[in-house]
C-alpha cells in the first residue's frame, strides 16, 4: 500500500489549493474549482478565501464573478452549510445534499403552519405562496425577502418553530418558503444588500441566474462526482473526513468511494485513507510559504482529522462548535492566528517558532491583506478565542 506521510499531505495541500508560491490563480472561478466549494456562511469569508489564492485580484473581480457574471452561484450545501460553487457544480451540490434536507424541512414546515394556526391543511397553504411567491419573484426580477413579503401576504405570517424545544422561536414564514425553493434550485441568491461582508440577499428566478438552467442528476451520481472532486483536491482523507465534510451517512460516503474506485493508502499514525486511482504520484515539497486565511476557510475545514497541519492548536483557533477563525500558515502548518482591529489594522500572534524568514513572510501577508480590505472593517462569524485576544 502506498504511504503518504504527513509531510507529503502538506505539500499536496500548498499546491492544490492554490497557497505555495506560484500556484495563485488570475481568476476566482479557478479558485472556487480548486477548493471544490468556498464557505458562504460567512460573506467575507469568500471574499477573503479568493484573493488569498488569486494574483493581482480585489473584492470587485469577485463580485463581478458572483452577481455580473454569474459564474459563481451561493447556495445551501454540504453539511446545511452555505456555500460558493462554480455553475457547473450547482446541480451536483443541490442533487447531493441539499435535495436531501427536502422533505424533512418540508414537513417540519408543514407542521409548524397548521400548529402556529396559519391554515388548516398546511401543505396546500404552503404550495400556494410558494407560487405566489415565484410570481412575484418573476414580476420584480430580483427582490428582497421584505419586498417580497409586501407582494405575498401569506409570507409575513408567523409561525411558532421547534414548539415544546429549547430552540422554540417565532418565524416569518418568509424565512422558511425561500429557503424551500432555494434548496429545491427554483431561486437564487443575488447581490447582497449592503457591502460585501451582508448576508442580507436579493433573491431572483433561477432562470434569470441561470438561462440553462440547473442539472438534475440522480443523487448517487451526484454524490460520487462531489467526492470525485473533493478527493482530487483534498485527498488523502479518510472515511470519517468523507463523511465530515458531506455530511452524508458513513453508508453513503462508502458507497460514494466506491464509485470513484478510491484507492486505499497508509497515512501516519495507522490511519487509512483514500485519493483517486490516479493520483498515486508523489508530489514535490514547494518551497515554504505564507498565508493569512480567513474564519470558515476551505482548506482548515476541509477534514474532520486535522492534528496533520493544525497540530495542538485547536482550542485557540477554533469556536467550541468546530469552526475556524482566522489562521496564520507556514509551510502547510497552521502556526498562529490574525485579526483585525477597529482602525482596520490587520495584527497577527505567532504559535510556534517559524523562524526569522518565516515571521518575515507572515507579516509580508499581512501588509498585502490590508489594502485588500479597503478599510473595511470584517468580524468573523464565529469568534474564536485568540481572535478575541488580538482585538481586545
Amino acid at each position: 500500500m502506498r504511504h503518504i506521510d504527513n509531510h507529503e499531505r502538506r505539500a499536496r495541500l500548498a499546491v492544490r489549493h492554490r497557497l505555495a508560491d506560484g500556484t495563485q490563480a488570475d481568476d476566482v472561478v479557478e479558485v472556487a474549482r480548486d477548493l471544490v466549494a468556498l464557505h458562504s456562511t460567512d460573506p467575507a469569508t469568500v471574499m477573503l478565501s479568493a484573493l488569498a489564492r488569486m494574483r493581482g485580484g480585489n473584492i470587485a473581480a469577485v463580485e463581478d464573478a458572483l452577481y455580473e457574471q454569474r459564474s459563481l452561484v451561493r447556495l445551501l450545501g454540504m453539511r446545511r452549510t452555505m456555500f460558493v460553487v462554480p455553475t457547473e457544480l450547482v446541480g451536483v451540490v443541490l442533487a447531493s445534499s441539499a435535495c436531501a434536507l427536502l422533505p424533512g424541512e418540508r414537513r417540519k414546515t408543514v407542521g409548524w403552519i397548521e400548529e402556529s394556526e396559519v391554515a388548516p391543511d398546511g401543505e396546500v397553504w404552503l404550495k400556494a405562496v410558494e407560487e405566489e411567491t415565484l410570481a412575484a419573484l418573476q414580476a420584480r426580477g430580483q427582490a428582497t425577502a421584505a419586498e417580497l413579503s409586501a407582494d405575498v401576504s401569506g409570507l409575513g405570517a408567523q409561525i411558532v418553530v421547534a414548539r415544546g424545544s429549547r430552540n422554540e422561536g417565532r418565524q416569518r414564514l418568509s424565512t422558511r418558503v425561500l429557503f424551500l425553493l432555494a434548496a429545491e434550485g427554483r431561486i437564487m441568491r443575488g447581490r447582497p444588500v449592503g457591502s460585501w461582508i451582508s448576508s442580507q440577499y436579493r433573491w431572483a428566478p433561477v432562470e434569470a441566474w441561470l438561462p440553462d438552467g440547473v442539472a438534475d442528476p440522480p443523487a448517487e451520481a451526484a454524490q460520487a462526482e462531489l467526492v470525485r472532486r473533493w478527493l482530487a483536491r483534498f485527498g488523502p482523507g479518510t472515511e470519517a473526513d468523507v463523511k465530515w465534510w458531506t455530511g452524508w451517512t458513513l453508508t453513503a460516503a462508502r458507497k460514494a468511494l466506491a464509485n470513484v474506485g478510491a484507492t486505499e493508502v497508509a497515512l501516519d499514525g495507522g490511519m487509512t485513507g483514500y485519493v483517486l486511482p490516479d493520483d498515486l504520484d508523489e508530489v514535490a515539497t514547494p518551497e515554504p510559504w505564507a498565508a493569512l486565511l480567513p474564519g470558515l476557510d476551505p482548506t482548515p475545514m476541509g477534514w474532520m482529522q486535522r492534528d496533520w497541519y493544525l497540530g495542538e492548536h485547536k482550542a485557540r483557533l477554533f469556536d467550541t462548535t468546530g469552526n475556524v477563525g482566522p489562521t496564520v500558515w507556514w509551510g502547510g502548518r497552521i502556526v498562529g492566528g490574525w485579526a483585525q482591529r477597529a482602525d482596520g489594522e490587520v495584527v497577527w500572534r505567532l504559535l510556534d517558532d517559524v523562524g526569522t524568514d518565516g515571521a518575515r513572510a507572515v507579516e509580508a501577508e499581512a501588509g498585502r491583506l490590508t489594502p485588500m480590505l479597503g478599510g473595511t472593517r470584517v468580524t468573523p462569524r464565529f469568534r474564536t478565542p485568540l481572535e478575541r485576544e488580538l482585538v481586545a
